[in-house]
């Protein structure tokens, strides 16, 4: 017997049955192509593990390869998912972690990726792309819880300083006062129905002045109507007056450059005339001789003989 062709067959067997496990684990269509993405999540992945699925929409698209924290951040968790090629993520899809029924299995949620959003691709080769995140349900529910319980706070605060015993005394106090003005002002319920009876005859003659004066203030209205019709008339006559005004400081300057000058020269003639008087005047009063025979000449003083002239 040949041992070697019998060894030979067994591991040809084990090789064979072994292909076939894995072709089977595959789904019996042989190796499928993936794509690489990243997922950032800034809160507790509590529940999700290596190889729990990945949807898209309820579609399972992939699974989770890896998930380690970020070493520059540790309040940061890295997925690696690895999904089918050809699946349509694009720049707008957005990855959410979900619980699947009352088991608590987390699972990856993908949803978004508008028609018109481009795909998302590596911005360098061997870098998967970056798929953007949203809180989950639980963290959500998580943010408003704790928002809600800090503002319950700050309200029981606020409530027990209200209620302290010094507001109560207060509140105390001011309730005394207003029962002291309710009986006085039951005590004095006949004074103020007559106060209010006062006050309605007061509006009702109010309504009867103001009725009486509507005729005055028409009076009044004409006569500031008429007034002011004056004054535009008023207005008018100035304006006119000033332009005869113009008319007449015209005429003035006309009458100063023409007239002033002649009245100048008569002004200067009358003084000579005057001058001229005068002297006869005086020629009047030294004798009635030098009216008729004019000047007496004058003898001539020494050295003064002029000499004759020759005759011709």
């Amino acid at each position: 017997m040949n041992f070697t062709l019998v060894g030979a067959f067994v591991l040809a067997l084990l090789g064979l049955f072994v292909a076939g496990m894995l072709w089977i684990a595959s789904g019996g269509k042989g190796h499928q192509q993936i794509t690489l993405y990243q997922a950032i999540e800034t809160e507790s992945v509590s529940g999700l593990n290596v190889d729990a699925p990945v949807k898209y929409n309820g579609v399972d698209v992939g699974r989770v390869q890896s998930i380690d924290l970020d070493p520059a951040n540790p309040q940061r968790v890295r997925l690696l998912l690895a999904l089918r090629r050809g699946t349509p993520v694009k720049h707008d899809t957005v990855a959410v972690l979900k619980t699947q029924g009352l088991t608590g299995i987390a699972y990856v949620e993908l949803s978004g990726g508008s028609p018109a959003s481009p795909l998302l691709l590596e911005s360098a080769p061997g870098v998967p792309p970056i798929i953007a995140t949203r809180p989950s349900l639980s963290a959500r529910l998580e943010n408003v819880l704790g928002s809600v319980l800090t503002k319950l706070d700050a309200t029981t605060t606020r409530i027990d300083a209200l209620l302290s015993a010094e507001n109560m005394r207060a509140v105390s106090s001011a309730l005394d006062d207003i029962s002291a003005v309710t009986h006085t002002l039951a005590a004095r319920k006949g004074s103020i129905d007559a106060g209010i009876v006062s006050a309605a005859h007061t509006f009702s003659n109010s309504e009867q002045l103001s009725a009486d004066l509507r005729p005055v203030v028409a009076h009044i209205d004409q006569a500031a109507t008429a007034l002011q019709a004056m004054a535009t008339d008023a207005g008018q006559a100035s304006t006119q007056v000033g332009g005869a005004v113009a008319a007449v400081g015209g005429e003035a300057r006309r009458f100063s450059a023409q007239t002033l000058p002649e009245m100048r020269h008569l002004l200067t003639e009358l003084n000579l005339l005057s001058a001229s008087l005068r002297r006869l005047t005086e020629q009047a009063e030294r004798g009635s001789g030098g009216l008729l025979l004019g000047r007496v000449a004058v003898p001539e003083g020494p050295g003064e003989t002029k000499p004759k002239e020759p005759p011709p």
